[in-house]
């Protein structure tokens, strides 16, 4: 399936080296002016060919609305924005037709499609599917701000290079002002030099490398979500894992709070005002699979782009036999900073669901 939701639908459509790519947003409300020059500079944050941690891939990517849109102002309709792909060179996928690349999902692709799939640039399981992510994620960001709920990311890591996290309790409006325009998003932006070696490293050594992107929610209203299986959590992992590379998420203290006490993971309750806050908030703003009112934190963890210059042992899938894998093409080193827009904007898509579904969009 590449749709998802229910009081809020997106469905992802189009593959990487097809003549476009595309979203359809559905249950949006009506009359919400959009700023699409705002929409314009996500897209912009994500797009490809602007450094040289990303692909010399160079595409626009200006989406075209073909419905739902007039005036700038939501009809109500459902809302479909098609991205045209330009710049394709399908030529430089010709020896993976019958040899997959390890760690991509050609193999598995195959298997499920009968070969059948269109496998150029990565086809449907391509990371240039996440640019209609981007476009659905602006909208929804653009309709939760206006009930006071934002959204930012950052660079947690990339390989052993750290930035530092979020302040859990309280998360400075300048902060996310400066990191929604980043295209190299850091809160200390001092790691940008180690980080942008690393990267290097990597791609003059023909490899490329993984990180992690710390993601917080701001002004969500405590009793948003409900328990079980359909908690916070839960909703927005489900759409962070339809995001290519990402291989783990956790929520406020993570994997960390299994080495806590529960003196030391508990975040004390107190009034700040008519206010119900926590001083701390290892919980990640979520208790039950429900808001707290405190900021929702969670992070993400992207494995390295398998699309590396060095030659890789594979197998021939028409042959029957071993093989050997030279990838050609235009790859990422490190997808980690184009990355952060694409998690921003599936919080938001996640987000504008939950808040529908307790009729507060």
């Amino acid at each position: 399936m590449s749709s998802w939701g229910d009081s809020l639908k997106i469905s992802v459509f189009g593959e990487s080296h097809g003549k476009g790519i595309g979203v359809v947003i559905d249950g949006l409300p009506a009359g919400v002016r959009l700023d699409m020059e705002g929409i314009y500079l996500q897209m912009s944050r994500r797009a490809p060919g602007k450094d040289k941690t990303a692909t010399p891939r160079l595409e626009k990517d200006i989406p075209q609305v073909l419905s739902g849109l007039l005036d700038n102002t939501t009809t109500g309709a459902p809302l479909c924005a098609v991205i045209e792909n330009t710049n394709t060179r399908s030529g430089d996928y010709g020896n993976i037709m019958s040899c997959p690349r390890p760690g991509h999902a050609d193999y598995t692709g195959n298997i499920r499609y009968g070969g059948f799939n269109d496998i150029s640039g990565g086809g449907h399981f391509s990371g240039r599917l996440t640019a209609p992510i981007v476009f659905a994620g602006s909208v929804c960001r653009q309709i939760l701000a206006e009930k006071g709920i934002r959204i930012a990311a950052h660079i947690a890591s990339i390989g052993n290079v750290n930035d530092i996290r979020f302040d859990p309790v309280d998360i400075p409006s300048e902060l996310i002002d400066r990191l929604n325009v980043s295209t190299f998003a850091l809160i200390d932006q001092s790691a940008e030099e180690k980080m942008r070696a690393e990267v290097e490293q990597c791609r003059m050594n023909l490899d490329s490398i993984g990180g992690t992107v710390e993601c917080a929610v701001t002004g969500l209203p405590a009793g948003v979500g409900s328990p079980m299986f359909y908690g916070i959590e839960g909703v927005i992992s489900s759409i962070v894992f339809g995001i290519p590379a990402v291989k783990g998420i956790e929520f406020g203290a993570g994997f960390d709070a299994a080495k806590m006490k529960g003196s030391q993971d508990n975040d004390e309750f107190y009034y700040d005002g008519d206010t119900v806050r926590t001083r701390t908030n290892n919980h990640g703003g979520i208790l039950g699979g429900i808001s707290s009112g405190m900021p929702v934190i969670f992070r993400a963890a992207l494995k390295p782009t398998p699309s590396i210059g060095k030659q890789q042992n594979t197998v021939d899938l028409v042959k029957h036999q071993d093989a050997k894998l030279e990838i050609h093409g235009r790859h990422d080193p490190c997808i980690v900073p184009r990355a952060v827009p694409v998690i921003e904007s599936a919080a938001a898509v996640a987000v504008a669901n939950l808040m529908m579904q307790v009729n507060k969009l």
